[in-house]
């Protein structure tokens, strides 16, 4: 792969995404940042990986968060959470994202859940990676198979088996999410959002804010990008991507995707099909 995208400043700062045909539901990334700071964005997936070098700053769940090198890294689905550098180098990571289905069949259970984000833990830190890095380059589907599995393992001790609690202050706000999640598409108005709690635009929005840490508007463009890389993983040009997921044009789609994921929406397409 070649750097950096045009788009970033510094050309320090460079990530790649990799996916795996006979592997759906997972999202490998490697990444060196420097000087791009992450706006607030979403993983549809389990989030799980380590610091290699340098220290990140990040927000999540409404706290400010700092991992060094050697931390690990554990994320829920539909978190959002920024990020940008602690260190004058910047941080170096690896990430695998596994879709909540996938996970459920690898470990068994329907309830997976992370209470930490970060966690210092140099020993599994270095495992993670060291599997991240093996599925990475691997070239047999059942090898990869049992790579994951083992990473899974590697990082059960940290994970709950039930979600409830964390669940249990969301479950009012599941209709709004699910309505966010089915008309992304298209112009969504706060007075729309909030008609379907029967509150007011501005007390719906200070309870949204207060439970998610987020606006609604930046929950709507964390759910649109989500879906941009769906399309550009199956091939969709950039300009019809922009168009079905309910933003301007093809130059709105690559900044709010550049500036989520550090990556234009062509390279990340480039990437993800090899």
């Amino acid at each position: 792969m070649q750097g950096v995208p045009g788009q970033f400043t510094d050309t320090r700062d460079r990530a790649q995404f990799r996916h795996f045909p006979a592997l759906p539901g997972v999202e490998l990334y490697h990444a060196h940042i420097t000087h791009h700071s992450f706006e607030p964005h979403t993983h549809e997936a389990f989030g799980i990986g380590a610091i290699t070098a340098g220290a990140e700053r990040f927000r999540y769940r409404g706290s400010q968060h700092i991992a060094a090198a050697n931390s690990l890294i554990m994320m829920n689905p539909d978190e959002l959470h920024t990020g940008q550098a602690e260190t004058s180098d910047g941080w170096c990571y690896r990430m695998v994202y596994l879709d909540s289905p996938l996970l459920n069949a690898l470990t068994g259970s329907q309830q997976w859940w992370f209470n930490e984000v970060v966690r210092d833990d140099p020993l599994r830190a270095r495992q993670v990676c060291d599997l991240i890095f093996a599925i990475w380059h691997s070239h047999d589907d059942l090898s990869r198979d049992g790579l994951l599995l083992h990473l899974v393992d590697t990082i059960r001790p940290y994970a709950k088996c039930s979600g409830e609690d964390s669940a249990t202050g969301r479950q009012r706000f599941t209709i709004v999410k699910a309505y966010l999640h089915d008309n992304y598409m298209h112009n969504i108005t706060l007075s729309d959002l909030a008609g379907l709690l029967s509150l007011t635009p501005w007390h719906f929005q200070r309870q949204f804010t207060r439970q998610f840490h987020v606006t609604p508007h930046q929950m709507l463009m964390a759910i649109r990008l989500w879906r941009a890389k769906l399309f550009l993983a199956q091939g969709m040009p950039a300009a019809e991507v922009a168009a079905a997921c309910g933003l301007a044009d093809q130059s709105h789609l690559t900044r709010a995707f550049t500036r989520r994921y550090g990556i234009t929406p062509v390279r990340y397409q480039k990437q993800v099909s090899c």
